[in-house]
């Protein structure tokens, strides 16, 4: 028979007495055995409830000394688990192990025989701190959202460990770090198709507006995508994970053109470049950029420049100033990794250089390389391959310094339209000593140096050969990824 009775609204006090829910006799102020659930309970203080559902509140503040006995058993104030809901913030401060006596014994109680007080006491003292980072939390369950760390570029956790999440304004994707250096997850947007753009035969002569793209992963000839706007040569192309640019040409124009890669369309007017009769240029782009630099305007005045300008690949329009090469080149070599771009070999002087993608500026020197001439390459995001008329060097992205020979293609040229994926570049075409040109397309393993293998062929190039086309990829190194 129930003690006490409360009806439908009626008031409920409970003076100095003890509530029991499914057991007999309660021994604290309020015992629940079973599963309780609420919706919008106020909880003061931290329950020891195993099962905790319902009773959680956003932002909750404990202003009194608690504490947690963490296990599995009945005593467990947690099942090992953290459950955040939308709206809840839950924050771990550091958790000192402070100076505490601990007693030896339950009571005060005089031993027999003895008049000396057989309790003693102990203390455990340790300086040691246990942050919320490093506790053994068996699983994180979260409702509706959760937000990593986020920010700029340059605002990145000063001292970040392995597999720390990181959100990037700059580059609009989730970074994690891998011990070494921050790494973008994207990669699911990527097919690794390669594309050849354009080009020109010494044969004949004549000048390409083919599109064409292959499989970097596999093996066989490209097959055709479309057509430029115009037949267009000694022009460079990059892209991000959907769209693709091509520009300068030896017609001395300054049109960008663009193609959207998983569809197969003719180029489309994108905008103009900064300086106009523009040829010969490096192109490289992140996920956002797209960036040019150097090249060889004719006719008036005829002469190399130091101009690097660029466009924000996802929108349209004309490209801007960015700054300035270390001085007036052409034929240059543009690879990128997530944020640095790298300008290798060109005209006089052949040096390496490089710039933050994200923020405008002039670029910055650093070693020489193998090869001053002419140079074309692609990358992954951590190593860059340049081919020259003398082989094929490897470069460091991150770290730069001297480029190490890698091997040689299948045939001694230069002037090949290069494409990459995570693990693979592709040598397209090149103008060899005849002069002459090839329609065949190499590839190396970036991660182990050696001579390049036979890929296929250029399918618009026929037994004349291809040389002075665009190269790019929906998965080269400037897109991060892994």
């Amino acid at each position: 028979m129930a003690k006490i009775r409360i009806g439908l609204g009626s008031d409920f006090a409970l003076n100095n007495g003890r509530l029991g829910l499914g057991v007999s006799d309660p021994q604290v102020r309020l015992e629940v055995d079973g599963t309780t659930k609420s919706n919008d309970l106020v909880v003061t203080g931290v329950t020891s409830l195993t099962a905790y559902e319902g009773f959680l509140r956003a932002d909750h503040q404990i202003d009194q000394d608690t504490i947690l006995n963490v296990g599995q058993g009945l005593n467990a104030s947690l099942s090992g688990e953290i459950i955040v809901k939308d709206g809840t913030t839950v924050t771990v401060g550091a958790v000192g192990l402070g100076t505490t006596e601990v007693g030896i014994g339950t009571d005060n109680s005089v031993g027999v025989g003895t008049t000396t007080n057989q309790k003693g006491t102990t203390t455990i003292d340790s300086n040691a701190v246990n942050l919320a980072g490093g506790s053994e939390i068996e699983c994180l369950k979260v409702f509706n959202t959760f937000t990593p760390p986020s920010g700029g570029t340059n605002e990145r956790p000063y001292a970040p460990k392995p597999g720390e999440l990181y959100y990037n304004y700059d580059f609009k994707t989730i970074e994690f770090f891998d011990g070494n250096g921050w790494r973008q997850v994207d990669n699911t947007t990527r097919s690794g198709r390669g594309f050849v753009m354009g080009g020109f035969t010494p044969i004949g002569p004549a000048v390409y507006n083919n599109i064409d793209f292959y499989n970097i992963m596999t093996r066989g000839n490209s097959q055709d995508f479309r057509v430029l706007t115009e037949s267009r040569q000694k022009s460079d192309s990059c892209a991000r994970e959907t769209r693709a640019i091509n520009t300068g040409t030896g017609a001395y124009n300054n049109t960008i053109d663009y193609i959207t890669m998983a569809s197969q369309s003719d180029g489309i007017d994108f905008g103009d470049l900064s300086t106009a009769n523009r040829a010969y240029l490096g192109a490289l782009a992140s996920s956002t950029r797209g960036v040019f630099g150097g090249g060889f305007q004719h006719p008036s005045p005829s002469s190399s420049v130091d101009v690097i300008d660029y466009i924000e690949i996802g929108t349209l329009g004309n490209a801007l100033d960015f700054g300035n090469l270390s001085a007036a080149k052409n034929s240059v070599g543009a690879v990128s990794s997530p944020t640095r771009g790298v300008f290798s070999g060109g005209s006089s002087p052949g040096i390496t250089e490089y710039i933050t993608i994200a923020s405008k500026g002039n670029a910055t020197t650093d070693a020489l390389p193998y090869d001053s001439g002419t140079t074309t390459g692609a990358s992954n995001s951590v190593k860059a391959i340049f081919e020259t008329d003398k082989g094929i060097f490897s470069l460091n992205i991150s770290s730069l310094g001297n480029q190490e020979y890698f091997g040689d293609l299948t045939s001694t040229r230069e002037d090949a339209s290069c494409a990459s994926s995570p693990t693979r570049i592709c040598f397209a075409g090149g103008l060899t000593p005849a002069p002459a040109a090839v329609n065949t397309i190499d590839y190396v393993t970036i991660a182990s140096s050696g001579d390049a293998i036979d890929f296929g062929d250029i399918s618009y190039a026929g037994v004349d050969g291809m040389t002075y086309g665009g190269g790019c990829s929906d998965s080269h190194g400037g897109l991060g990824g892994f």
